[in-house]
């Protein structure tokens, strides 16, 4: 049977870097992979950050969104029947940070999937730079996710793991935990901490086999409450040198709200930039394809206010933000 490995973790947590470096061990191992972006937001730019990736024993698929929880439930279930049927070594989904567990053992359970599928790892991503006390909202997503998780991943590590550091995060999420009604408490043997460039052929080994854990929850929210959390400004072309400054301007700007992620590519002279920024670092990078696009993601965004640091710079006439 195909294992098949979900990667949680609410938006902003690194879920696609850390992808990026599993799906690469996987294939350097000699694995056959697909990897399946599962997303209810309307562009995917998760996608296109993986392209490296793709090659005779890597496919990628996606679902996009903008449909309702049925609609998406099917597509991705067609997914994962075409998948099953090509007989991968692996299949690693990584879901929007807005996801409902349920989704994922529910569509496994069913007819032809129990047959072609059985459940590897599921790995939660936990932000290592991550606040003390997130959005109610938020706070729901970080214990949902992490209620089954094989393993918590500790994302932003550098160096040697600081232990306070990790014991903060851990009780973190067990206090998301104990709001939303798990009887689940993770302890520091359901925690990675270490510096993902560090990880070894058997720190892999072990994310491989971790496995997971039935736990049940009380659902506070659905995924269609949180979509307001991520926010789409499209068709933006600005000069390449007001790139990083444009971000800069919008995390600083407390009325666009409190931004913690801020992704998308923009076209430039020679091709398109890839843009992937957190308060505490903007990477810009070049790409050979790309969608004009800029998702910001956060709580309480004010579009209108973000729509006033992008106009003046774009020269796009078609600029639409949602």
């Amino acid at each position: 049977m195909t294992k098949i490995d979900l990667i949680t973790g609410i938006l902003g947590s690194g879920k696609t870097t850390f992808l990026l470096k599993y799906a690469r061990h996987c294939i350097d191992m000699g694995e056959n992979i697909a990897i399946l972006e599962n997303d209810f937001g309307a562009v995917n730019i998760d996608m296109m950050m993986l392209q490296e990736l793709k090659g005779e024993r890597c496919r990628l698929e996606m679902i996009a969104g903008g449909c309702d929880a049925d609609c998406h439930r099917r597509r991705f279930k067609t997914q994962l029947i075409s998948l099953g049927m090509q007989h991968f070594d692996r299949v690693i989904v990584e879901p929007s940070g807005i996801f409902d567990m349920d989704e994922f053992f529910d569509i496994l359970h069913d007819p032809p999937m129990d047959r072609w599928f059985e459940t590897g790892s599921v790995l939660t991503i936990a932000d290592g730079e991550m606040d003390s006390q997130l959005s109610p909202q938020m706070e729901y997503l970080l214990g949902s996710e992490a209620a089954c998780c094989g393993k918590l991943v500790i994302s932003k590590l550098r160096g040697e793991a600081d232990t306070a550091l990790v014991q903060s995060i851990l009780d973190h999420v067990n206090r998301a935990l104990e709001d939303i009604r798990c009887d689940r408490r993770l302890s520091l043997r359901d925690v990675v901490a270490k510096d993902w460039e560090s990880f070894t052929d058997e720190d892999y080994r072990l994310l491989g086999n971790a496995g997971y854990r039935g736990s049940s929850y009380v659902k506070k929210f659905s995924p269609e409450d949180i979509e307001s959390s991520v926010h789409y400004f499209m068709h933006i072309t600005v000069p390449e040198d007001s790139i990083e400054s444009l971000i800069a301007e919008i995390f600083a700007d407390e009325s666009c709200g409190r931004i913690f992620r801020i992704k998308g590519a923009l076209p430039v002279k020679d091709g398109w930039l890839k843009i992937n920024a957190t308060r505490e670092k903007t990477e810009i990078s070049a790409v050979t394809d790309g969608q004009p696009v800029l998702i910001v993601i956060g709580d309480d965004v004010s579009r209108e206010r973000i729509d006033g640091h992008i106009k003046p710079l774009n020269t796009d006439s078609e600029y639409v933000s949602i």
